[in-house]
């Protein structure tokens, strides 16, 4: 418990506040995750962090098996345009890459993010992992690792729907994997 306390401090002074403990053995993954971005997102094949560029699903179901602690990170923002949203979200996925080195020099060597939307840090991805410029920090998101966002968090009691409207506010979701 004591543990928890002090990465919960850790937490708050990055400024995420809005947070619940997960034992990740729980995240839902599902083979339809990996579908969609096959088949329905404009990134795939483009980013480094995503399909084709990540684990096969069997992998990703497996590599949640390997910890026993994990974190939730909610974010609600509402944006005027589309394409305001990768703004923000770039802004939120360096915060939260800092935030996992604070947690890795802790002690939690394990400590493994997924950004709340596709890696966004360079302006020019290299659209391979060979090709990553940041490494370092770059990260998958949780769909690219075949997490159905939908069902994990809404099991964990926290809000998500499918917007029909960009005026609308967003509710995203970052993992934080710690062991």
């Amino acid at each position: 418990m004591a543990d928890r306390k002090a990465l919960e401090t850790i937490f708050r002074q990055h400024d995420f506040a809005d947070f619940r403990w997960i034992d990740p053995k729980d995240m839902v993954v599902a083979n339809w995750v990996r579908m969609k971005c096959v088949f329905g997102c404009a990134t795939y094949g483009k980013n480094a962090c995503c399909p084709p560029n990540v684990p096969s699903v069997e992998e990703c179901r497996a590599f949640f098996q390997e910890y026993t602690k994990g974190v939730i990170f909610h974010f609600a923002h509402a944006v005027e345009k589309p394409e305001d949203r990768h703004l923000w979200s770039k802004g939120i996925n360096l915060r939260l890459s800092g935030l996992e080195r604070e947690v890795f020099l802790a002690g939690h060597n394990k400590a493994f993010l997924l950004f709340m939307d596709s890696c966004s840090i360079c302006g020019d991805c290299g659209k391979e992992r060979s090709r990553c410029v940041n490494p370092g920090a770059a990260r998958p998101s949780p769909e690219g690792m075949a997490v159905d966002v939908f069902s994990t968090v809404r099991e964990h009691g926290y809000p998500i729907d499918v917007l029909t409207d960009y005026s609308a506010t967003m509710n995203r979701y970052a993992f934080l994997l710690i062991e």
